[in-house]
């Protein structure tokens, strides 16, 4: 018999917002002003691809897939690993990229579906299973291998499961959970900082109901970050929730720990109203505010104009490049883009001699441009990334 109905997802929001999670919504909408206009749109956009590789490399660790921040690079320039599973990984890598880039492209056009609809999220399952291999678009369950239909909520009784300790409401509900899922946490209906607050707990519930056959991490987390750049903390893509989780405030545990303390079922009469634990809820949306500010105090202390411009000149010194190189380099900082003669007036340099510079600049990834003879921008190749940003991944 199924007893099993939508309204055991409450309470989904707060009843009102306790003042610590008052003041980490006023802090979290300061930094990511902060941060959203800390450099030029230029650089940002390029900053934003790397922070992209970055999000998709902390999601997969979440999942257990470590493919180094190298290997997804390589996979980016269609440079794929012979290994068939490490190439697999690489594959799941780009998707998950594509995803994002395709997620920021519609927020930048104003055409971003509403993060909790049924309609955006089977599009996210969908889009990131796409180009898959056939041997991941498989779940093994004991003996059988059930086939994940992408976009597609689980159904069938085969479709259910057990993650961990919790058990996910029977497939035969899914569709109504979400259908509930959407209604509560639609945007349209709440405050910014109740978005914020809903923000975190949908985070949460989604993964309570666990939708997908396989792929329900990734899709919340991507997810998450939709309603990031809808709740207006989004900073142009200049921080990932993915690093967060990933790495804790003090543990790699937590995420997990809190995803399982916020299943809890409510715990008396001053515990909320609804099944599951009010209390256990504000604790993981402080928590998960609590990890967003934190990424994006840390990506503002990278992204600082002044450190930054010093990273540069130390990167240029260990490429053994010459010291006009660090003019062109700062140059293109501090304006976001510079056309190639405007680089070889600024280095001071004979034109022969600049253009040989500018040449091992592009070569080396640091800067590029739209067409061969196009304006020069800061790029960020993944081989810098230990200098320019230290501690964004682990020693690569």
């Amino acid at each position: 018999m199924i007893t099993e109905t939508p309204p055991c997802l409450e309470p989904c929001l707060p009843e009102s917002l306790e003042p610590e999670i008052v003041d980490l919504i006023a802090a979290l909408s300061t930094a990511a002003e902060r941060l959203g206009n800390r450099l030029h749109p230029k650089t940002a956009a390029s900053l934003a691809d790397l922070v992209r590789v970055m999000n998709c490399y902390y999601s997969n660790l979440i999942e257990g897939h470590n493919t180094m921040p190298r290997d997804i690079e390589r996979a980016l320039q269609n440079l794929f690993e012979s290994n068939g599973e490490r190439r697999d990984l690489q594959r799941e890598a780009v998707a998950h990229i594509r995803v994002q880039q395709n997620i920021d492209a519609l927020y930048a056009a104003g055409t971003l579906d509403d993060a909790a609809s049924c309609r955006f999220i089977s599009w996210l399952h969908r889009e990131f299973y796409r180009d898959l291999p056939e041997a991941m678009c498989y779940l093994q369950k004991k003996e059988v291998q059930i086939p994940i239909i992408p976009g597609t909520f689980r159904n069938q009784p085969e479709h259910d499961v057990a993650v961990g300790r919790h058990l996910p409401p029977e497939s035969s509900t899914v569709a109504a959970f979400m259908d509930y899922f959407e209604k509560r946490y639609a945007f349209e209906k709440l405050g910014k900082g109740m978005r914020l607050a809903a923000m975190a707990a949908a985070h949460h519930r989604f993964n309570y109901i666990h939708p997908f056959l396989d792929g329900n991490g990734r899709v919340s987390r991507l997810m998450s970050h939709a309603m990031a750049l809808h709740a207006g903390i989004g900073a142009h893509g200049l921080w990932s929730v993915s690093r967060g989780l990933a790495r804790g405030l003090e543990s790699r545990q937590e995420y997990m720990r809190l995803m399982d303390h916020a299943d809890m079922p409510r715990q008396g009469d001053l515990d909320g109203r609804g099944n599951l634990s009010l209390r256990a809820l504000n604790s993981f949306i402080v928590w998960f505010l609590k990890i967003s500010l934190d990424q994006i105090t840390f990506m503002e202390s990278l992204f600082e104009f002044d450190a930054l411009a010093k990273r540069l000149r130390f990167y240029g010194e260990q490429q053994g490049w010459r010291v006009e190189a660090f003019s062109i380099l700062e140059m293109v900082l501090l304006k976001g883009e510079i056309t190639r003669g405007d680089a070889c007036r600024v280095s001071g340099l004979n034109e022969r001699t600049a253009r040989t510079l500018l040449s091992s600049l592009t070569s080396n990834g640091i800067l590029g441009s739209e067409t061969p003879k196009g304006a020069l921008f800061l790029r960020f190749p993944v081989g810098a990334v230990e200098t320019l940003f230290p501690n964004l991944f682990p020693v690569l």
